[in-house]
């Protein structure tokens, strides 16, 4: 007994020392830009059987449960932080890429692993089930971490497809076990059936889940720092409930996040932000958890083969699957590229490579190794780009808000509106502006440690603290107003000027002699904007036309009310050439002129 103990507690001591440390690698990780998924797995690698660590751990029992665990939390956090808005026209090639999808890749990539490991037709595909769903953590991560804003529908099929596409994989890997250790014989009819049922009730759970969620967070009084507890424990009582009748757990928690995050709920703020600190501790479990799983040298045998599955998985089956399934939504080439590209296999390929260890399938250790390999190719070669790859195809956009500090208080029996504080930083929109969003209201300026109303502190300064109240659902969008703007130009060092959002961009160019498209120039400053920004655009964004560039400076109901054009200074200390107009004509031109260009062609 004293022995049991002894064993608990060095356990207890080992896990937080491992979770301690994949804290800490994530510094060097920011470093050298590696993809901090594969740090963690690296760290369990290293504390494993063969590393220096020396700790032998094959619980793949263990492994199943958290990883599942881990997982529900990780998808019901992404389902949270995505807007019903996200889906117009993300919806259908979604879940075309999560089913069609996968069963292309499963193919594509099954035919191959029979061919090299020289196994049957239904091991192969059974390997390429493992491995044909693109992982919601890794993606979810990834994508969010890379520091970049995708195009709207982009980042959305993307989001959704990994959100999505888990119960055809789990579904495929299960069935195809059964039928290795059993000869279970089974009819297509019998397949679809099942498949559809799993969908429909995980959609049924789901969305009954997240609504029974809502009204119990806004009904139910609860002690301080109570909700996000509630909100944790109902995500993995839906998964368990769904999986126990028969349904798509993972798909039922992701629906569930989503019709939570698009409701106002008491406490959002303290949910989210308690569920940041989660999801990076469910990441860390699960990738160290793995990387212990992994012995290194039973990899060899099968290293070979395995590695070619994984550039043949990232190369064409992926490519092929989402090229396919994208034929009927107009998705431009370069958009399809990097949507092969963002395949992401992660802790999902792993976890499901234990299923037929569990089920004790022949040949086991061949599913886990390729498994295992895939990710760790995945993480390195598609995680590693991803952000270079989505800059270079200009699927990713310029998002010039980095990371602001944000304070946010909750409104006891407010539900509309909650309390939102920043200071006043260098570089910030705001600075030297009075002016607001109809949504959002000032309501107390700290400044020189004393506290002042918004009239008698008038425009903000760089070391005020600001207090707002805004609808929470819109606070991410006010944050881009207080972040430090890489790309901010100091209006009073360069020839900024400003125009509404209904001015004609063929006009502006005329004037100030900027190249623009001829199918963009009878658009409005607001239209171009909507256009390069996926109907999406916040202050700060910007277009650029060589040494000009036209910034967004104001939003009225989600549209630019006002922009501004900005000559860049070159290196040397000039202003780009103005050709046809003086300095002096453009800085004092006529206001003839804004009603010209407002006013609508004769055509129309």
């Amino acid at each position: 007994m004293l022995q049991q103990i002894s064993n608990a507690n060095l356990l207890i001591l080992v896990g937080a020392a491992l979770a301690v440390l994949g804290v800490f690698s994530s510094l060097v990780a920011s470093r050298i830009g590696a993809p901090l998924l594969l740090i963690f797995l690296v760290v369990g690698l290293l504390a494993g059987e063969e590393g220096p660590g020396g700790i032998k751990f094959d619980d793949f029992y263990a492994t199943y449960v958290v990883g599942s665990a881990a997982l529900a939390i990780v998808l019901f956090d992404g389902g949270l932080r995505t807007r019903f808005a996200a889906f117009r026209g993300a919806v259908y090639p979604a879940i075309t890429l999560a089913t069609v999808g996968v069963i292309v890749t499963a193919i594509l990539v099954g035919l191959l692993s029979s061919y090299l490991l020289n196994l049957s037709w239904i091991e192969g595909l059974l390997i390429g089930s493992i491995v044909a769903s693109t992982d919601a953590a890794a993606v979810f991560f990834l994508l969010r971490a890379g520091g970049q804003q995708l195009k709207r529908r982009v980042g959305a099929t993307l989001e959704m497809e990994s959100g999505t596409n888990d119960p055809v994989a789990v579904f495929m890997t299960i069935l195809l076990a059964q039928m290795i250790i059993a000869s279970v014989q089974t009819t297509l009819g019998a397949v679809v059936f099942a498949v559809l049922r799993e969908t429909v009730l995980g959609f049924i759970v789901g969305i009954g889940g997240g609504l029974a969620i809502s009204a119990a967070l806004n009904r139910i009084s609860l002690p301080s720092g109570m909700h996000p507890l509630l909100v944790v424990a109902s995500a993995l009582l839906i998964y368990g409930l769904t999986v126990v009748v028969g349904g798509a757990g993972f798909l039922a928690v992701y629906l569930a996040g989503i019709v939570l995050g698009n409701r106002p709920v008491r406490a959002f703020a303290s949910i989210t932000t308690f569920h940041d600190t989660l999801t990076w501790l469910c990441q860390i479990a699960m990738f160290i958890m793995l990387g212990l799983l992994v012995t290194p040298s039973k990899l060899y045998p099968a290293l070979g083969a395995s590695l070619a599955i994984a550039f043949f998985l990232i190369v064409i089956a992926r490519p092929v699957a989402v090229w396919l399934c994208l034929i009927p939504f107009k998705f431009q080439p370069s958009e399809k590229i990097f949507m092969s590209w963002v395949g992401l296999r992660g802790a999902v390929s792993i976890f499901l490579a234990a299923i037929p260890t569990l089920m004790q399938v022949p040949k086991a250790d061949t599913y886990f190794t390729v498994a295992f390999v895939v990710v760790v190719v995945s993480l390195i070669v598609q995680g590693w780009s991803l952000t270079a790859v989505g800059r270079r195809l200009g699927v990713a956009l310029d998002d010039p808000a980095p990371s602001v500090k944000r304070i946010e208080i909750d409104l006891p029996g407010q539900l509309d509106e909650e309390l939102v504080g920043y200071p006043i930083v260098e570089g910030s929109p705001v600075v030297g502006h009075g002016t607001w969003p109809a949504w959002a209201k000032p309501v107390l300026i700290i400044r020189n440690e004393g506290i002042l109303s918004p009239a008698e502190a008038g425009t903000l300064r760089v070391g005020d603290y600001g207090y707002f109240l805004a609808p929470p659902q819109r606070v991410e969008r006010l944050d881009r107003l207080f972040a430090p703007n890489e790309g901010y130009i100091d209006e009073e060092t360069s020839a900024a000027f400003p125009f509404k959002g209904d001015v004609r961009i063929g006009a502006v160019a005329d004037m100030y002699d900027l190249k623009v498209e001829p199918a963009e120039r009878e658009m409005t400053v607001a239209e171009l904007f909507d256009l390069r920004f996926e109907d999406n655009p916040r202050p700060g964004n910007r277009i650029d036309f060589g040494h000009a560039r036209l910034v967004v400076r104001e939003l009225a109901d989600d549209k630019v009310s006002e922009a501004r054009l900005d000559f860049v200074q070159e290196p040397k200390g000039g202003f780009a050439p103005i050709r046809s107009t003086s300095l002096r004509r453009l800085l004092g031109y006529p206001k003839r002129f804004a009603r010209k260009v407002t006013r609508k062609p004769k055509s129309e």
